[in-house]
């Protein structure tokens, strides 16, 4: 296969200006001269691969500026577990000394040297030790000595053994953005209370067992869909936009310190199958993270060619790609359009033995003991609401998988793709049992840009989901013998303060006066959303509102957002874009979209001006479990913790290396 070296960032010297607080920073990881990657406080399971990278900067200008730009070559680095004498890198892991590696990169110090175009010119080198595991649980240094005496020292932990398996499924269902007040606002749409009393339950509160995770990334407390994936999949906290990797300042976006995932751990150990199910684009963060290994998110041609064949010219193991693979996003199959070489990869996908269905109805006859891809559009999958509520928005689309010019209209939702994934999976699997992350992908996307009830109507298409699946999993009979894991990668700053009178807002033409229509403690009411509307039935089952256009609805907000108008209410010609460009103004600096909710009044935004839409928040996310192990997902505990718990359920804590037969 062919390297995967990013031509952009071949042109240009990799500038690494990631944001913490109102400072950038050189290297999120690194904030001495000398680098240690991966960097100090970082926990490893028992075998599990990953590589190590050790760089020495040499700043030729700015207030770091140091030994007129010469990076010290001669730097050495060992490594020290508790209690036993020092060795070198190579000698401790039994590797040959790597060759050196020489690059330059450019960083801005601040906003005000942005702003002046003043970059800071870094000269580096650098070493890389590839594919080594720790396998004694225990605590580990690694010093790394440069410049005459200088040392930057990070300190590892192998977590403890856990060798025997003891579930042999594990079903993890990822609500992306999803907070607790999310939870609560979806529950109060789509379930009826008298006087005060939820008359039926979510599947969700029904877990046994209910715990929160802290999503910080690796250098900055705000994370993306990326990082806390490879958080949530490898243990190892992230880069924001980076998977599967530690991000170092090379050129080469393919080419940092990698970490082995947990599908590559399962598959490599126990030869298991598993699967991915999204209702975003199958190469977004969330469900190729589960085999990517880069810090750029967005190369999403070559990420789907990692899925199917494994990490160019280096493969952990012998990847043969997903048993069952259902999503959007035919851009990166269809040759010639964001695809990897321009190749069809519905063809590189069938000459691995993959049943390929492009539609609903194919996708249910598709054959379950064949391994499975299911493309169902372009980009995104239409959210619960347009595919149930408002058909007419899918008819006006131009996404259909196969390349034509038309609406792909027969298509899966979360429940259709999951229970297909499952019969599959349980097909394949076998005595080795499964691995199968399912993604409520839009519960974040119409958070993004304040679609509430979209956004909503996803988790509570994931709540059926994850009901139907109980139910699924009884049938087969393996209910008991699967660990099933109900999170989010990160949330937004939504909540519910009261309900809006959309009749009365929409008559007002002042903006205070329009105000006036949100009520509060005693005016907030009760749901309408429960309430059948005289002459309109939806049709959509009892775990959804019978009501989508109440006069009373929810009034709700995100802590961070663009300025935008807020009417409040459904929008029943598609997705709401809040802040737009002005026309001949810059095209990064956004305002009001005057076509948004129109007969809303105006919210001052509370982020940069170079944002159209919100953003994700620090908020704690929430992790229901059910099943083996189950009762270790209880308390508060960091997002890399998920990661251990399933590994540890899986008997993935091996004391040797273990390679499954093939």
């Amino acid at each position: 296969m062919p390297s995967r070296l990013n031509a952009v960032a071949l042109c240009l010297a990799a500038s690494l200006a990631a944001v913490s607080g109102q400072t950038f920073q050189r290297l999120g990881t690194c904030p001495t001269l000398g680098c240690v990657l991966p960097p100090d406080q970082q926990d490893f399971l028992p075998g599990q691969q990953f590589d190590i990278r050790f760089e020495v900067h040499a700043p030729t200008n700015g207030s770091e500026a140091f030994n007129g730009g010469v990076p010290d070559d001669k730097f050495t680095a060992t490594i020290t577990k508790e209690g036993q004498p020092a060795k070198s890198i190579a000698e401790f892991f039994k590797l040959s000394e790597p060759a050196l590696e020489k690059w330059t990169f450019s960083w801005f110090e601040d906003l005000f040297a942005q702003d002046a175009k003043n970059a800071s010119v870094v000269n580096v080198a650098s070493k890389i030790y590839r594919r080594v595991a720790l396998y004694e649980p225990g605590n580990y240094n690694v010093t790394l000595t440069y410049y005459s005496g200088r040392t930057t020292t990070a300190q590892w932990v192998v977590r403890p053994l856990a060798a025997k398996k003891k579930a042999k499924n594990v079903i993890f269902f990822i609500g992306d953005g999803m907070t607790t007040n999310m939870i609560t606002a979806a529950r109060l749409l789509a379930h009826k209370t008298v006087n005060g009393k939820y008359q039926t339950l979510l599947a969700l509160d029904k877990f046994p067992v209910l715990g929160h995770q802290m999503t910080h990334s690796i250098d900055s407390f705000i994370t993306d869909s990326a990082n806390s994936a490879s958080a949530l999949y490898s243990g190892h906290k992230s880069t924001v936009n980076a998977m599967g990797v530690y991000a170092d300042s090379s050129p080469d976006l393919f080419d940092d310190p990698k970490v082995e995932t947990i599908v590559e751990l399962l598959t490599r150990i126990w030869g298991s199958a598993w699967g991915a199910v999204s209702t975003a684009f199958i190469a977004d963060a969330t469900p190729i993270a589960l085999t990517a290994h880069t810090r750029s998110r967005y190369q999403y041609g070559s990420l789907i060619d990692q899925a199917l064949y494994g990490v160019t010219n280096y493969s952990w193991t012998k990847m043969n790609g997903p048993d069952a693979y259902f999503g959007g996003g035919a851009e990166q199959f269809l040759a010639g359009s964001g695809s990897y070489l321009g190749k069809d990869y519905y063809a590189e996908f069938a000459k691995k033995n993959y049943s390929i269905s492009l539609n609903k109805t194919s996708l249910l006859a598709a054959p379950n003991n064949t391994k499975a891809l299911g493309i169902f559009c372009k980009s995104n999958l239409p959210v619960w609401l347009d595919r149930n509520i408002f058909p007419e928005n899918i008819k006006k689309l131009t996404n259909d998988p196969s390349g034509a010019k038309a609406a792909a209209t027969d298509l899966p939702g979360l429940k259709e793709m999951t229970l297909k994934a499952i019969d599959v999976l349980h097909e394949r699997g076998g005595k080795k049992g499964f691995f199968l992350m399912s993604e409520a992908a839009s519960v974040d996307k119409q958070m993004h840009v304040l679609d509430y009830d979209r956004a909503l109507g996803d988790l509570l298409e994931l709540d059926d989901t994850v009901q139907a699946t109980i139910k699924k999993l009884k049938a087969l009979g393996i209910l008991e013998e699967t660990l099933i894991v109900v999170s989010a990668d990160h949330g937004h700053g939504f909540d519910v303060f009261g309900n809006a009178d959309t009749k009365y807002l929409a008559a007002q033409q002042d903006d205070r006066q329009k105000r006036n229509a949100v009520g509060v403690y005693q005016n907030s009411g009760l749901s309408q959303y429960t309430v059948e509307k005289p002459g309109v039935s939806y049709g959509t089952g009892a775990n959804f509102p019978v009501n989508w256009d109440p006069r009373y609805v929810i009034a709700a907000g995100l802590g961070a957002n663009p300025d935008h108008r807020e009417a409040y209410g459904v929008a029943k010609n598609g997705s709401r874009v809040p802040a737009a460009a002005i026309s001949g103004g810059a095209s990064s600096d956004y305002y009001v979209n005057p076509t948004d909710k129109p007969n809303g009044f105006i919210v001052n935004g509370t982020l940069p001006t170079n944002e159209a839409q919100g953003v994700h928040s620090l908020t704690d996310v929430p992790v229901f479990a059910r099943g083996p192990c189950q009762d270790t997902f209880g308390g508060v505990y960091s997002n890399i913790d998920v990661f251990y718990k399933i590994a540890n359920c899986l008997g993935l804590a091996q004391p040797t290396n273990k390679t499954a037969s093939a």
